[in-house]
C-alpha cells in the first residue's frame, strides 16, 4: 500500500478511524505481552520502525551489516521474505527471485546472507548455525517470536511519527510510548524537521542520511516509478540530483510488476525521450529480459559518527 495521506496529520478522517487504530494498539500490546520471546547464542540487533511505510529500515540494516563486518564480525540477516513462497532459506542472488523469496532480502543478500523465514527465532538458529555471530533482524519490532539484544528504531526525519495514530488512523505500528520504552536507540534517517532528538532526549540517537553510491549523469529529462512506502522520497531524490521529472508513477509497496506494466512505462518514456529509472527494490521485480531499459538509482546510508554507532551496537 502507499502511505494514506491522511496519517501526516489529525483530520477528519484521522479523527474517524482513532477507535479503530486504538483497538490495532491494544492488539499489538496483547500479543507482545502474551508472547515470551525465544534466545539463542549471537547477538540480535533489530532494524525496526514505529509506522508503516518507508522509513529506510532495509538500507540501514545493510549499513548497520557493513559496520559490523568492517570490525570483524560475520552478520547474517534474517527476514519473513515479505511476498516470496519459499521458506527457511539462505538467499542465493544467482539462483532464487523475487518471487521466490521477496524483494528486500534480494537486496540484503549482496551484503550478507540472508535467512528467510517467517518465524524469526527458526530464522536465527538456522543463521547460528551458518556461524552468525550478529544476527540483524530486518524489521519484526513489533514480532515477540526473537528475543533482540538491541533495537535500533529507525525513523525518517522529514515524516517523524505522522499524525501519532495507530494503523488505520495513522502510521504507528503500535502506541508510541509503548514502543519507545523498548527501543534501545533511534535511527534518524534526513534532516530532524520534529526535532524528535530533544523531545525523547532519553534514547541515544544516530544520525545518517541517503546518499547515491554512485552520482549518475543527471541534467537528463527522467520518467520515473517506485512501488515503495512512501515514493516522494525517490522523486524527490532525483530532483536534488539535478534530473528533469516529467512523470512519475506510484505502485503499492512490495508490487510485483506485469509485462504490460512495465511495456507501458518504456513506451511512455521512449515517448518523451527520456530515461526510465526506478528503486533497487523495484528493479529486482523486473524480468531479466526487460532490465535493459531501466535505470536505478541505488542509495546507502551514511552515518555522521560510524564509529560511535558500531561502538555501540557491539558493545550495548
Amino acid at each position: 500500500m502507499k502511505t494514506p495521506t491522511h496519517w501526516k496529520n489529525k483530520n477528519l478522517i484521522s479523527c474517524a478511524l482513532y477507535p479503530l487504530g486504538c483497538l490495532y494498539g491494544l492488539a499489538t500490546a496483547l500479543r507482545l505481552k502474551l508472547h515470551t520471546p525465544e534466545k539463542v547464542t549471537p547477538k540480535v540487533i533489530c532494524i525496526g520502525n514505529l509506522t508503516a511505510g518507508g522509513t529506510g529500515k532495509t538500507p540501514t540494516a545493510v549499513a548497520v551489516a557493513e559496520l559490523l563486518q568492517q570490525r570483524g564480525h560475520k552478520p547474517y540477516f534474517i527476514t519473513r521474505g515479505y511476498g516470496g513462497k519459499l521458506q527457511n532459506i539462505i538467499v542465493d542472488t544467482d539462483k532464487h527471485s523475487a518471487h521466490e523469496v521477496g524483494d528486500e532480502p534480494l537486496l540484503l543478500a549482496r551484503q550478507a546472507p540472508v535467512v528467510v523465514n517467517k518465524n524469526r527465532y527458526l530464522a536465527a538458529l538456522k543463521a547460528e548455525k551458518n556461524g552468525a555471530d550478529f544476527i540483524i533482524m530486518d524489521d519484526g519490532f513489533q514480532n515477540p517470536s526473537l528475543y533482540k539484544d538491541l533495537s535500533l528504531i529507525v525513523i525518517d526525519g522529514g515524516f517523524g511519527f505522522g499524525n501519532g495514530f495507530c494503523i488505520p488512523a495513522g502510521p504507528l505500528r503500535e502506541f508510541l510510548p509503548q514502543g519507545l520504552a523498548r527501543a534501545s536507540a533511534l535511527a534518524i534517517i534526513g534532516d530532524d524537521r520534529f526535532n524528535l532528538a530533544r523531545r525523547y532526549p532519553r534514547k541515544p540517537v544516530f544520525y545518517g542520511r541517503m546518499e547515491p553510491v554512485s552520482p549518475p549523469d543527471s541534467r537528463k529529462n527522467v520518467v520515473a516509478f517506485a512501488g515503495i512506502g512512501r515514493p516522494e522520497k525517490f522523486y524527490q531524490s532525483l530532483k536534488k540530483l539535478g534530473f528533469n521529472l516529467l512523470l512519475t508513477y506510484d505502485f503499492p509497496d512490495h508490487h510485483f510488476y506485469e509485462e504490460k506494466e512495465l511495456q507501458q512505462l518504456i513506451t511512455t518514456a521512449q515517448s518523451l525521450n527520456a530515461e526510465l529509472y526506478t528503486t533497487a527494490k523495484d528493479f529486482v521485480k523486473i524480468p531479466a529480459a526487460l532490465q535493459k531499459n531501466f535505470k536505478v538509482l541505488e542509495i546507502k546510508i551514511v552515518w555522521s559518527e560510524p564509529e560511535k554507532l558500531a561502538d555501540f551496537l557491539i558493545n550495548n
